[in-house]
């Protein structure tokens, strides 16, 4: 069993993230995907700078929208399944959250440990998801790194980390390949 929350333990060794063309609803109410992303923010952040934001998508069309410009800005030939396939993810779950890197300035702490925070807030993320009793994924893909969208969605040097996909899992989650321990474990000296 996937996501098994009998115990902390059990949980980690079990956890499982969802495919977002897989997810229905539920998702989270208001009030409980406040309370996930809450405990998102409960992450290592040294400095204190809190060099992340979320963005909720409310208005799936819109999302959809700048998706096609940017997809279609960029591939001026596309077809319309192309397009299609390249504005799915707009419909995908029914909650639909933008983790954007916020870098803060600071002649202390180095912008490689504010990224590593925002790789904590996200993994948190799905965490929490998880610990509610839905099922979570973190996306990046195309349009993460797409100048139109970035425009669309962030500020100043804002980037987006990812897209987390939240719902209730239509299918039963499947195992993916996993390393072997020995095969990146290693002792020093």
């Amino acid at each position: 069993m996937f996501n098994d929350l009998s115990s902390v333990t059990t949980y980690l060794e079990t956890r499982r993230s969802g495919k977002p063309r897989d997810m229905i609803a539920p998702g989270p109410d208001g009030a409980k995907l406040d309370l996930i992303l809450r405990t998102a923010m409960r992450t290592p952040d040294h400095g204190k700078l809190f060099p992340w934001r979320f963005i909720e998508i409310t208005d799936r069309s819109a999302f959809a929208d700048v998706l096609k410009k940017a997809f279609c800005d960029a591939n001026p030939d596309a077809r319309p399944v192309q397009i299609e396939a390249a504005i799915a993810p707009a419909h995908m779950a029914p909650t639909l959250i933008l983790l954007l890197f916020a870098p803060q300035p600071s002649l202390k702490i180095p912008l490689w440990e504010q990224e590593m925070s925002v790789g904590a807030v996200g993994m948190n993320l799905l965490h929490a998801a998880h610990a509610h009793g839905f099922v979570g994924s973190w996306i990046t893909g195309w349009a993460s790194y797409d100048p139109i969208v970035q425009a669309a969605i962030c500020q100043g040097d804002e980037r987006i980390a990812g897209l987390f996909f939240i719902g209730t899992p239509a299918l039963a989650l499947e195992e993916r390949p996993r390393p072997v321990p020995s095969d990146i474990i290693r002792q020093w000296p």
